[in-house]
Protein backbone atom coordinates (compact mmCIF):
# COMPACT_ATOMS: atom_id res chain seq x y z
CA UNK A 1 0.00 0.00 0.00
CA UNK A 2 1.31 3.45 -0.97
CA UNK A 3 2.14 5.74 1.94
CA UNK A 4 0.83 9.30 1.52
CA UNK A 5 0.78 12.30 3.89
CA UNK A 6 -2.97 13.03 3.77
CA UNK A 7 -4.82 9.73 3.85
CA UNK A 8 -8.26 11.36 3.77
CA UNK A 9 -7.55 12.99 0.38
CA UNK A 10 -8.04 11.37 -3.02
CA UNK A 11 -5.08 13.09 -4.73
CA UNK A 12 -1.98 11.12 -5.75
CA UNK A 13 1.26 10.90 -3.77
CA UNK A 14 3.03 13.47 -5.93
CA UNK A 15 0.37 16.13 -5.35
CA UNK A 16 0.21 15.36 -1.64
CA UNK A 17 3.99 15.52 -1.19
CA UNK A 18 4.07 18.91 -2.98
CA UNK A 19 1.25 20.18 -0.76
CA UNK A 20 2.94 18.88 2.39
CA UNK A 21 6.25 20.57 1.61
CA UNK A 22 4.48 23.81 0.68
CA UNK A 23 2.79 23.68 4.10
CA UNK A 24 5.98 23.11 6.10
CA UNK A 25 8.45 25.05 3.93
CA UNK A 26 8.96 27.93 6.39
CA UNK A 27 9.81 25.59 9.27
CA UNK A 28 11.53 22.87 7.26
CA UNK A 29 15.19 23.86 7.74
CA UNK A 30 14.77 24.46 11.47
CA UNK A 31 12.97 21.15 12.01
CA UNK A 32 15.45 19.23 9.87
CA UNK A 33 18.43 20.35 11.93
CA UNK A 34 16.61 20.31 15.29
CA UNK A 35 15.06 16.85 14.96
CA UNK A 36 18.32 15.29 13.75
CA UNK A 37 20.39 17.22 16.33
CA UNK A 38 22.30 18.73 13.42
CA UNK A 39 23.62 15.35 12.26
CA UNK A 40 21.91 15.79 8.88
CA UNK A 41 24.46 18.53 8.10
CA UNK A 42 27.35 16.09 8.69
CA UNK A 43 25.61 13.44 6.57
CA UNK A 44 25.36 15.85 3.64
CA UNK A 45 29.01 16.85 3.96
CA UNK A 46 30.11 13.19 3.93
CA UNK A 47 27.94 12.41 0.89
CA UNK A 48 29.37 15.32 -1.11
CA UNK A 49 32.96 14.40 -0.18
CA UNK A 50 32.43 11.07 -1.98
CA UNK A 51 32.28 13.01 -5.27
CA UNK A 52 35.42 15.07 -4.63
CA UNK A 53 37.81 12.97 -6.72
CA UNK A 54 35.34 12.96 -9.65
CA UNK A 55 35.57 16.74 -9.90
CA UNK A 56 32.06 17.20 -11.39
CA UNK A 57 31.50 20.51 -13.16
CA UNK A 58 27.73 20.21 -13.61
CA UNK A 59 25.63 18.88 -10.73
CA UNK A 60 21.89 18.19 -10.59
CA UNK A 61 20.30 18.18 -7.13
CA UNK A 62 16.94 16.39 -7.29
CA UNK A 63 14.21 17.10 -4.70
CA UNK A 64 16.43 20.04 -3.73
CA UNK A 65 13.91 21.52 -1.27
CA UNK A 66 15.41 24.67 0.21
CA UNK A 67 18.76 23.98 -1.46
CA UNK A 68 20.93 22.75 1.43
CA UNK A 69 22.44 19.85 -0.54
CA UNK A 70 22.96 22.09 -3.59
CA UNK A 71 24.83 24.57 -1.41
CA UNK A 72 26.94 21.77 0.10
CA UNK A 73 27.79 20.65 -3.47
CA UNK A 74 29.70 23.94 -3.98
CA UNK A 75 32.51 22.22 -2.02
CA UNK A 76 33.16 20.36 -5.28
CA UNK A 77 33.93 23.65 -7.04
CA UNK A 78 31.43 23.04 -9.87
CA UNK A 79 30.63 25.50 -12.64
CA UNK A 80 26.87 25.11 -12.15
CA UNK A 81 24.48 23.40 -9.74
CA UNK A 82 20.84 22.96 -10.77
CA UNK A 83 18.21 22.12 -8.18
CA UNK A 84 14.76 20.71 -9.04
CA UNK A 85 11.76 20.32 -6.73
CA UNK A 86 7.96 19.94 -6.99
CA UNK A 87 7.29 22.36 -4.12
CA UNK A 88 7.29 26.05 -5.03
CA UNK A 89 7.10 26.90 -1.32
CA UNK A 90 10.38 25.10 -0.59
CA UNK A 91 12.05 26.59 -3.66
CA UNK A 92 11.08 30.13 -2.64
CA UNK A 93 12.68 29.62 0.79
CA UNK A 94 15.73 28.25 -1.02
CA UNK A 95 15.94 31.19 -3.43
CA UNK A 96 15.81 33.65 -0.54
CA UNK A 97 18.64 31.71 1.12
CA UNK A 98 20.73 31.80 -2.06
CA UNK A 99 20.20 35.54 -2.55
CA UNK A 100 21.24 36.14 1.06
CA UNK A 101 24.39 34.06 0.61
CA UNK A 102 25.02 35.59 -2.86
CA UNK A 103 25.02 32.15 -4.46
CA UNK A 104 22.15 32.60 -6.92
CA UNK A 105 24.60 33.09 -9.81
CA UNK A 106 25.92 29.52 -9.51
CA UNK A 107 22.89 27.62 -8.14
CA UNK A 108 19.67 27.64 -10.13
CA UNK A 109 16.51 26.32 -8.43
CA UNK A 110 13.72 25.19 -10.75
CA UNK A 111 10.19 23.89 -10.29
CA UNK A 112 10.00 20.43 -11.82
CA UNK A 113 8.99 16.81 -11.51
CA UNK A 114 11.89 14.60 -10.39
CA UNK A 115 10.39 11.65 -12.26
CA UNK A 116 10.02 13.54 -15.57
CA UNK A 117 13.12 15.71 -15.75
CA UNK A 118 13.09 18.39 -18.45
CA UNK A 119 16.76 17.94 -19.35
CA UNK A 120 18.55 16.34 -22.29
CA UNK A 121 20.29 12.99 -21.96
CA UNK A 122 23.86 12.72 -20.64
CA UNK A 123 24.37 16.34 -19.56
CA UNK A 124 25.23 16.24 -15.83
CA UNK A 125 28.51 15.04 -14.35
CA UNK A 126 26.77 14.08 -11.11
CA UNK A 127 23.22 13.71 -9.81
CA UNK A 128 22.62 14.05 -6.07
CA UNK A 129 19.56 13.60 -3.85
CA UNK A 130 19.16 14.00 -0.09
CA UNK A 131 16.03 12.59 1.59
CA UNK A 132 14.06 12.86 -1.64
CA UNK A 133 13.81 9.50 -3.41
CA UNK A 134 11.59 8.18 -0.61
CA UNK A 135 8.95 10.68 -1.74
CA UNK A 136 8.92 9.59 -5.40
CA UNK A 137 5.57 8.36 -6.60
CA UNK A 138 7.30 5.90 -8.91
CA UNK A 139 10.77 5.08 -7.55
CA UNK A 140 11.98 3.09 -10.57
CA UNK A 141 10.86 5.78 -13.00
CA UNK A 142 12.59 8.49 -10.98
CA UNK A 143 15.88 6.59 -10.75
CA UNK A 144 15.76 5.71 -14.46
CA UNK A 145 15.36 9.40 -15.32
CA UNK A 146 18.33 10.26 -13.10
CA UNK A 147 20.32 7.64 -15.00
CA UNK A 148 19.22 9.19 -18.30
CA UNK A 149 20.45 12.72 -17.55
CA UNK A 150 23.82 11.81 -16.02
CA UNK A 151 26.66 11.42 -18.50
CA UNK A 152 28.42 8.06 -19.06
CA UNK A 153 31.01 7.69 -16.30
CA UNK A 154 29.05 10.09 -14.08
CA UNK A 155 27.75 9.22 -10.63
CA UNK A 156 24.67 9.51 -8.50
CA UNK A 157 24.96 9.97 -4.74
CA UNK A 158 21.76 9.48 -2.78
CA UNK A 159 21.35 10.19 0.93
CA UNK A 160 18.24 8.63 2.44
CA UNK A 161 16.83 7.45 5.76
CA UNK A 162 17.16 3.76 6.53
CA UNK A 163 16.27 1.50 9.45
CA UNK A 164 18.78 0.58 12.17
CA UNK A 165 18.84 -3.17 12.79
CA UNK A 166 20.95 -3.61 15.93
CA UNK A 167 19.69 -3.66 19.51
CA UNK A 168 19.48 -1.36 21.51
CA UNK A 169 19.80 1.50 19.02
CA UNK A 170 17.01 0.08 16.88
CA UNK A 171 14.59 0.35 19.83
CA UNK A 172 15.68 3.87 20.82
CA UNK A 173 15.41 5.00 17.21
CA UNK A 174 11.95 3.47 16.75
CA UNK A 175 10.65 5.13 19.90
CA UNK A 176 12.03 8.54 18.91
CA UNK A 177 10.97 8.28 15.26
CA UNK A 178 7.43 7.09 15.96
CA UNK A 179 6.56 8.81 19.25
CA UNK A 180 8.71 11.93 19.79
CA UNK A 181 9.48 13.24 16.29
CA UNK A 182 5.85 13.40 15.03
CA UNK A 183 4.74 15.34 18.13
CA UNK A 184 7.49 17.98 17.85
CA UNK A 185 7.04 18.21 14.07
CA UNK A 186 3.29 18.69 14.45
CA UNK A 187 3.64 21.46 17.05
CA UNK A 188 6.30 23.42 15.17
CA UNK A 189 5.15 22.94 11.57
CA UNK A 190 1.39 23.10 12.34
CA UNK A 191 0.94 20.32 9.77
CA UNK A 192 -0.67 17.29 11.40
CA UNK A 193 0.37 14.81 8.73
CA UNK A 194 3.90 15.74 7.65
CA UNK A 195 5.88 14.26 10.53
CA UNK A 196 3.67 11.20 10.80
CA UNK A 197 4.26 10.58 7.10
CA UNK A 198 8.05 10.73 7.65
CA UNK A 199 8.39 7.59 9.84
CA UNK A 200 5.70 5.78 7.85
CA UNK A 201 7.50 6.43 4.56
CA UNK A 202 10.82 5.26 6.01
CA UNK A 203 9.27 2.01 7.25
CA UNK A 204 7.98 1.06 3.79
CA UNK A 205 11.02 2.25 1.78
CA UNK A 206 13.50 -0.37 0.49
CA UNK A 207 16.85 0.25 2.17
CA UNK A 208 20.32 -1.28 2.07
CA UNK A 209 20.71 -4.09 -0.47
CA UNK A 210 17.06 -3.79 -1.50
CA UNK A 211 17.56 -0.20 -2.63
CA UNK A 212 20.79 -1.07 -4.46
CA UNK A 213 18.80 -3.64 -6.45
CA UNK A 214 16.34 -0.92 -7.56
CA UNK A 215 19.29 1.33 -8.43
CA UNK A 216 20.84 -1.43 -10.54
CA UNK A 217 17.52 -2.11 -12.25
CA UNK A 218 17.47 1.57 -13.27
CA UNK A 219 20.81 1.04 -15.03
CA UNK A 220 23.41 2.07 -12.44
CA UNK A 221 26.50 -0.08 -11.91
CA UNK A 222 29.25 -0.38 -9.26
CA UNK A 223 26.63 0.40 -6.63
CA UNK A 224 27.39 0.52 -2.95
CA UNK A 225 25.78 1.47 0.33
CA UNK A 226 27.42 3.28 3.25
CA UNK A 227 25.34 3.18 6.48
CA UNK A 228 25.59 6.29 8.71
CA UNK A 229 24.99 6.76 12.46
CA UNK A 230 24.09 3.14 13.34
CA UNK A 231 22.02 2.86 10.15
CA UNK A 232 19.67 5.83 10.72
CA UNK A 233 20.51 6.92 7.18
CA UNK A 234 22.59 5.57 4.30
CA UNK A 235 24.52 6.90 1.34
CA UNK A 236 23.97 5.06 -1.94
CA UNK A 237 26.34 5.44 -4.85
CA UNK A 238 25.89 4.32 -8.46
CA UNK A 239 27.76 4.93 -11.71
CA UNK A 240 26.54 5.16 -15.28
Amino acid sequence: MEVVPYKEKQTGKKEQVAEMFNNISRKYDFLNHFLSLGIDILWRKKAIRLLKKDNPKTVLDIATGTGDFAIEALELNPEKVTGVDISEGMLEVGRQKLRKKKLDHIIDLQLGDSEKLLFDDNIFDAVIVSFGVRNFENLEMGLADMHRVVRPGGKTVILEFSRPSKFPFKNIYNFYFKSILPKIGRIVSKDHAAYTYLPESVQTFPDGRDFLSVLEKAGFKNTRCIPLTFGVSSIYIGEK
